[in-house]
């Protein structure tokens, strides 16, 4: 860690905490050199994989189309921005959890509907609906009826 006083390349670290819920260290340091002291923070870096497109293109992992899309199939239903905040967590980790550097975007989208059906099958509907291009009534109704033969639907 080079000093920001001086820019030397020599410093210890003098005290180490977690900080932010343990997302955080926050460290004490003091230079070698001038004996100014310091404090730093570190967060580990972790890298999400890059979505593949239906079309073969590739594009960095977005959060935000991630909770746009929750959003928009959860406008006006009875879920909390928590709830919706732990799910979208959820498939974050779910996604760095695979180990990959590139995921198709397909994954992405069942794990949407997965965790939709789960918080509001109304919801799960609506984003299926458009996920899966329904073109006419008979494709809702064959959802509809496919969601309630789950033995988790409720």
């Amino acid at each position: 860690m080079h000093c920001p006083f001086c820019a030397a390349d020599d410093t210890k670290v003098i005290d180490s905490r977690l900080v932010a819920e343990g997302d955080q260290i926050r460290r004490r340091r003091e230079c070698l050199s001038c004996s100014e002291r310091f404090t730093t923070y570190e967060v580990a870096e972790l890298v999400m994989p890059r979505m593949i497109k239906q079309d073969g293109s590739r594009e960095p992992f977005d959060e935000n189309k991630l909770r746009a899309g929750f959003l928009r199939a959860l406008e006006k239903r009875p879920v909390s921005v928590e709830r919706i905040e732990a799910v979208i967590n959820q498939i974050k980790n779910a996604l760095r959890a695979t180990g990959e550097r590139e995921v198709k975007s397909l994954v992405v989208g069942e794990l949407v509907m997965e965790h939709l059906k789960q918080l509001d099958q109304v919801a799960y509907v609506r984003f299926a609906s458009v996920y899966r291009s329904f073109q006419d009534l008979s494709e809702f109704r064959d959802e509809l009826e496919r969601l309630e033969a789950e033995p988790s639907a409720s």
